[in-house]
């Protein structure tokens, strides 16, 4: 049987780092990685990304690059977008001509938070800062241009690797006694292991080999020909204030953590006040059990001091 060779760019992220830990499972799975960050392979660069994908016959592309300063992105519009939605719509229209089945990892923040009840995918969109707008481009390229493959929108993103809440929060209280967090924001943070485990369940199941000769490429073709959206994030909802109290109560860390309001904290793009996700499509169609975010944030600790 012939692997299904995999594009994973941003692998030197969060979730791309979580992904090349999964790369033993992945080959048990007949998959062969290649993993990319922008140094080695620059996705806003059409005829240098088809060019890799045609020499190394890609057949799966998992997306997890992304500007990601959400702050940044309200000065520096253009890296944004060229980033968030021009790259993207480069790997849609090669995933179309190609019949490549592409996975791309959006954001909660193409909402504008004024919700009453946790996200379903079919929400209306109105992101509030130009990051969610960006991103919101994105999903819109891979929609019009329709390859086969999956958009998943997660949240509040956190994990062993990179720059993320739960290691300034550990750092920040090296220094002080005492921390400001904003209370009014209300979402649910995302272990970036779940969520590559999750990935590799997608494809798992995706491409379950069915034919007599079992050939996995030849799954790809009888896919369904247009993207899905789907909600990922950890079970549970906190606002930034509970997450920052948990990190420092399970660590033993005595600080004095104080609620504040997000018109007390100003920063130059706004927050979604609430951005929980509905996970009840990925549940059901994938068949997966998801951790509550206490349990995950657990882990991500043990895991970060045996790292």
């Amino acid at each position: 049987m012939n692997n299904i060779n995999i594009l994973i760019t941003g692998s030197s992220g969060q979730l791309g780092s979580e992904l090349r830990m999964l790369n033993d499972k992945f080959k048990m799975l007949n998959y062969r990685c290649f993993f990319t960050d922008k140094n080695e392979l620059d996705i806003t660069d059409f005829k240098r990304v088809k060019g890799f994908i045609e020499k190394n016959d890609i057949k799966i592309i998992i997306n997890t690059a992304a500007y990601t300063a959400v702050d940044k992105a309200e000065e520096e519009k253009e890296l944004a977008e060229l980033i968030n939605y021009k790259a993207v719509e480069n790997l849609a229209k090669i995933s179309k001509e190609k019949e490549i089945f592409l996975v791309h990892i959006s954001t909660d923040y193409v909402f504008n938070g004024k919700n009453y009840r946790p996200y379903v995918e079919e929400d209306k969109t109105d992101p509030i800062n130009y990051y969610g707008l960006t991103k919101l481009k994105g999903e819109e390229a891979i929609k019009k241009i329709n390859p086969k493959g999956v958009i998943i929108r997660t949240s509040w993103v956190y994990s062993s690797f990179g720059k993320n809440f739960v290691k300034t929060m550990l750092n920040l209280a090296k220094t002080k006694k005492e921390l400001n967090i904003i209370f009014d924001q209300i979402g649910t943070p995302t272990y970036a292991r779940d969520l590559a485990e999750v990935i590799l369940r997608i494809l798992d199941v995706k491409f379950k080999i069915t034919d007599s000769n079992n050939n996995l490429t030849s799954n790809i073709k009888h896919l369904p020909s247009n993207v899905e959206i789907y909600h990922y994030s950890n079970e549970g909802v906190c606002s930034w204030y509970d997450f920052a109290k948990a990190i420092f109560e399970i660590e033993g860390i005595d600080i004095k953590v104080n609620p504040i309001e997000s018109k007390d904290y100003p920063t130059p793009a706004k927050r979604p006040f609430y951005s929980v996700l509905n996970k009840s499509k990925i549940k059901r169609d994938f068949n997966i059990e998801i951790p509550y975010w206490i349990d995950s944030l657990k882990e991500c600790l043990e895991r970060l001091y045996d790292e």
